[in-house]
């Protein structure tokens, strides 16, 4: 882990557009997002409605403005910013920050809900 609570995980290059990859930050499973624009989001992997660690092999697409993985259980739908599912707003999941420094993409702390 480097400063401030960041820890690198890989090159940005090496994450596909429009996909998801599953990696282990602050030693919990994340699930790192590339959208089609070059941003980049970091959720939990955890599905809280099949409870299976499944987000990162979801489908990722757009709500009008939102950038949103479905799940690949149950297509229910969480925002990729701030985690909140789109379908029943008393679920969440955890979202991080998410950079790239210097061509590597580092995860941070896990936000705290707005």
């Amino acid at each position: 882990m480097n400063d401030a609570g960041w820890e690198s995980i890989c090159p940005f290059e090496v994450l596909e557009v429009e996909r998801g990859a599953t990696v282990l930050a602050h030693g919990r499973a994340v699930a790192i997002f590339r959208t089609h624009d070059d941003r980049l989001f970091a959720l939990g992997n955890h599905d809280p409605f099949s409870g299976a660690s499944v987000l990162a092999r979801g489908i990722v697409g757009t709500r009008g403005d939102i950038p949103f993985v479905a799940s690949p259980m149950h297509k229910h739908a969480f925002d990729l910013r701030s985690g909140q599912c789109l379908d029943d707003e008393s679920v969440h999941v955890a979202s991080y920050d998410v950079r790239v420094v210097e061509g590597v993409v580092e995860v941070g702390p896990r936000r705290e809900l707005a």
